[in-house]
């Protein structure tokens, strides 16, 4: 079976939340009889396809960037060809210039949406794009969502719920490297045995800013890794508030992520918008073992994290709150573990890629067994 899959960005330009899901999907299938591709688009095309782990990327040029959508001259003629060699599409939404492109390439394969996020900033381009939006979704063969929450909480979702798969997402340890002496040594003597961690992009919907408002009057060591458009600004406000226990560290390479998710006490994730609808980091949190600090915002971030159970929930936005979970954490290291241990247990019962890829190529069979 051969499966094309198609988004807006990928390895090795990005490595975001989507692009690692796609990985995951694309590797952990291959088991299970199906051929993985992707096209994508990139500023900087290679001649050629690109090989990423066991599967091969195509790159379109990117020749526009606007509202947060990349457009593309040649991505048109690549997908029509591609699609034609595949058994089975696979969009991963959202992103309106794919939904344009499948009706202008007139794309007769069965196609599958993987519903990664409701579009909750863009209110003008929403509009404008609902009716679109709609007939793309209404003539999908399944649409994929990636945790129950989401779909009861969301309203497009629960429009289509008669055609919706619940898969959730999935992580395979092996793919991780394992931390070494050296490095474990480096970063635990730069922030010592206990710290908080964050690993994100620096987006409005990350909560940062809530993350840096609740430090303010404590003393708990944070470690923030990542960069993004509000760096300057998150910057400006710790160096305000004299965070000087709140560590900016900056993107890192996965054997250096790897080691602080290992050595950190826990992760906090303030993301407050539903623009965050699952949260890869706080599953690599899960996946290592390590409780967690979440918010309520109806998405599969309470999915992954069960209040009292692998962590603690809290209500978006609130500093206050926030610093509460903190310090709830930070004093009760064996409530701590605890949590820790049945978060790693949560990880391997519900989002492990095997699972996850299992689940995938079931659905793929039943669509071209019909």
């Amino acid at each position: 079976m051969r499966v094309l899959h198609f988004f807006k960005t990928y390895l090795p330009d990005t490595m975001g939340g989507i692009e690692q899901v796609i990985f995951q999907l694309c590797e952990s299938m291959h088991p299970h009889g199906v051929d993985s591709e992707v096209l994508t688009l990139s500023a900087n095309p290679g001649s050629s396809e690109l090989k990423v782990g066991g599967h091969r990327v195509h790159q379109a040029k990117l020749d526009l960037h606007l509202a947060s959508t990349g457009f593309s001259f040649s991505a048109l003629s690549r997908l029509k060809a591609l699609a034609a060699q595949a058994d089975i599409v696979h969009y991963h939404f959202p992103w309106p210039f794919m939904d344009m492109l499948h009706f202008a390439a007139s794309i007769d394969k069965p196609y599958v949406v993987s519903y990664h996020s409701d579009i909750v900033r863009q209110k003008w381009l929403l509009h404008l794009y609902r009716p679109l939006m709609l007939r793309f979704l209404a003539k999908a063969n399944r649409i994929v969502a990636a945790s129950p929450n989401y779909l009861e909480s969301s309203e497009v979702l629960t429009r289509f719920r008669d055609k919706v798969d619940v898969i959730t997402y999935g992580l395979e340890r092996a793919s991780y490297p394992e931390p070494d002496a050296l490095r474990l040594q480096h970063w635990a003597e730069r922030f010592g045995p206990r710290f908080f961690l964050f690993v994100g992009v620096m987006r409005y919907y990350k909560g940062l800013h809530v993350l840096l408002d609740a430090a303010h009057g404590t003393d708990y060591p944070i470690v923030i890794v990542g960069s993004g458009p509000l760096e300057q600004e998150l910057h400006a406000q710790a160096k305000r508030l004299g965070l000087t226990h709140l560590h900016f560290i900056g993107r890192l390479d996965e054997a250096d992520k790897v080691t602080l998710l290992t050595l950190c006490t826990a992760m906090v994730f303030p993301s407050h918008l539903r623009s965050e609808a699952f949260g890869i980091s706080l599953l690599e949190a899960a996946m290592f073992g390590k409780p967690m600090i979440s918010c309520e915002i109806g998405s599969g971030t309470s999915y992954i994290n069960l209040h009292g159970e692998t962590g603690l929930v809290v209500p978006p936005a609130d500093p206050i709150a926030l610093r509460e979970a903190m310090r709830s954490l930070w004093d009760d290291p064996q409530r701590t573990a605890e949590m820790g241990v049945r978060a790693a247990q949560r990880y391997r019962d519900f989002f492990t890629a095997d699972r996850m890829g299992e689940q995938m190529a079931n659905l793929y069979g039943k669509l071209l067994d019909r």
